[in-house]
């Protein structure tokens, strides 16, 4: 801890690169997901087709893509966009997964109402569909934002991960006080990062609240009624 401490505004440096590397692939995945997934949801052999190939995806170890990205796309090793690109990829392996599930979660009888008031697809899925699955979404866009925070410091093996230098530094001057400051530092930004998708999620959704007070006050009034009961 007195590494962190006295080595704060390099952790904080470390840290910003590191919740770009992490961010930027998670707003990627997002970008191609959506629309891809509300396309493919309805058609069960492109979606299959689909989440299989993200699936093949996602399991290509990171080491292996990070390394293998410049050759393909002709950049630089310790060019930071290879982990963008590798990370984009597995943001969208994973949230290509979520969008259907989401909108799955949708109550068939709004989808129903939606479309007998005239409702086109696209415009059933965007103002309906997609908004109702929100916290469905946003539950596996969080699992998926602290999987990247995650997965950054593996960039650091080729010399590019943010705090995850900390790791490579400390190991290669046999300094664990700075492994461990990398460790917290990483845990850290993993739970500040989930907290904020959290509460924007809570903030987005605002109904879910409106749905849990009235179970709260519906459970509050059956055990008024049975001790009103018993009493009797």
């Amino acid at each position: 801890m007195k590494w962190l401490f006295d080595n704060f505004d390099v952790v904080l440096g470390l840290a910003k690169t590191h919740l770009y590397l992490s961010l930027v692939p998670l707003l990627i995945g997002l970008v191609i997901a959506i629309p891809v997934g509300t396309l493919i949801r309805n058609t069960r052999w492109v979606r299959r087709t689909t989440l299989t190939l993200a699936s093949i995806a996602f399991t290509i170890p990171s080491l292996a893509l990070f390394v293998t990205i410049p050759a393909i796309v002709g950049l630089p090793i310790l060019d930071p966009l290879n982990v963008v690109i590798a990370l984009a990829v597995y943001s969208t392996a994973l949230l290509i997964r979520a969008v259907p599930e989401a909108l799955d979660s949708v109550p068939f009888a709004v989808v129903d109402s939606a479309e007998a008031m005239g409702y086109s697809p696209i415009r059933r899925a965007v103002s309906v569909e997609l908004p109702l699955s929100l916290p469905v979404l946003i539950a596996n866009v969080r699992v998926v934002a602290v999987t990247n925070i995650s997965l950054v410091s593996v960039g650091s093996v080729i010399g590019i991960g943010g705090l995850g230098q900390l790791f490579t530094q400390g190991y290669q001057r046999d300094y664990p006080d700075q492994i461990v400051a990398g460790i917290i530092s990483i845990v850290f930004l993993a739970l500040v990062f989930d907290a904020v998708l959290y509460l924007l999620g809570r903030w987005l959704t605002p109904w879910t609240r409106l749905s849990s007070a009235s179970k709260k006050k519906a459970t509050v009034s059956q055990r008024a009624t049975v001790s009103e009961e018993e009493s009797a």
